[in-house]
């Protein structure tokens, strides 16, 4: 049972994403802002993740502390990766719907990969397979992200039902996707600095919550920025729009330790080959008991993506391979030496 816990975690992981999305978008629908949400969002994941904070810290003899720089690292991070991505993410879900918002979070993967290489953390061979593969993986998801958002087409569920419900319609499709295309953005920015930061403060649980912290802050300052005159945009007034909140919080404090548990056991590659199940799962179940339109342009794009994103990872699955194979030569190299060898 042991070898299927990270498999399991990964699909109950999923699953919460999915019913994270859902919650979210029926509250949006009531009229609820997205900023808003937000900022009750990471203040309900703030106060949760501060008791085990302070207890993992209480247990350990040697406090880590995060200096100026690290300091610096993080709000910028919480500034970009969470309050600027979660804002975006909302914002987008808002104008487009359940199903393209969770297919269009796909594209993160491939961005990271774009994004990685021009800082030069990620290395691209085009004369290799495994290189060729992340190019043309990266040039498809963008490609299908491309298709969701401009081709419409038919109606393949829900059409007859949209003539009664039309808030169940995307407001905007095109913007929508634009936004969920910059969260994407600002989510694999949120990745790649964590290898700086996590080199100055290798306590994963303390950064995390100094940048939920920050975002709380940040997501206040910008949210009665835009909301202030509205004072009934902070009120809720139903217990779906009080759940969600509450849910989303939940989701944010516990999406990290899972994530992380599962990263540590199985690596990267396996936690991201979950990702499309979030969509599925989200499909399912907005077409069914939401009434969501499906268009055919969505759901080609939407597969267009999930191609992709798996192109993507069997080409970084290869790399690590190729990496582990390296290693391992090398430490059988340094076994065979003589000691006279190595004296010399």
């Amino acid at each position: 049972m042991g070898s299927y816990k990270p498999v399991l975690c990964m699909v109950m992981l999923q699953c919460l994403y999915a019913g994270l999305t859902l919650f979210t978008k029926a509250a949006l629908m009531r009229g609820m802002s997205p900023r808003v949400f937000m900022v009750y969002r990471q203040i309900v994941a703030t106060i949760l993740l501060v008791p085990v904070v302070c207890f993992s810290r209480w247990k350990k003899p040697n406090k880590i502390s995060l200096g100026t720089k690290g300091f610096c690292l993080i709000f910028l991070n919480a500034l970009i990766g969470i309050t600027a991505n979660h804002n975006a993410y909302f914002q987008g879900l808002k104008l487009s719907s359940s199903s393209i918002s969770t297919a269009m979070i796909n594209l993160m993967p491939a961005i990271t990969f774009a994004m990685a290489s021009l800082v030069g953390l990620e290395k691209v061979n085009c004369g290799s397979i495994r290189g060729i593969a992340k190019i043309v993986g990266t040039v498809i998801c963008i490609g299908g992200a491309i298709v969701m958002a401009l081709v419409k087409g038919p109606t393949l569920l829900n059409s007859l039902h949209s003539s009664s419900s039309s808030t169940n319609a995307p407001q905007n499709l095109q913007l929508g996707c634009l936004f969920l295309f910059i969260c994407c953005c600002c989510w694999s920015f949120w990745i790649i600095m964590q290898v700086p930061i996590s080199t100055i403060c290798p306590d994963h649980s303390y950064s995390t919550l100094w940048m939920c912290f920050l975002a709380m802050i940040q997501s206040t300052i910008f949210a009665l920025s835009i909301d202030r005159t509205k004072s009934e945009a902070w009120l809720l007034n139903s217990p779906i729009e009080i759940g969600s909140c509450i849910y989303a919080g939940i989701v944010a404090a516990l999406s990290f330790t899972l994530q992380t548990w599962c990263v540590s056991q199985k690596g990267p590659v396996f936690s991201a080959i979950f990702n499309p199940l979030s969509t599925v799962i989200t499909t399912i179940i907005a077409t069914s008991f939401l009434h969501e339109e499906l268009y055919i342009g969505s759901l080609i794009g939407g597969f267009a993506v999930i191609i992709g994103l798996y192109v993507v990872l069997w080409g970084k699955a290869k790399d690590l391979k190729e990496a582990k194979l390296q290693e391992l030569k090398q430490d059988n190299d340094e076994h065979q030496k003589s000691p006279v060898e190595l004296v010399v």
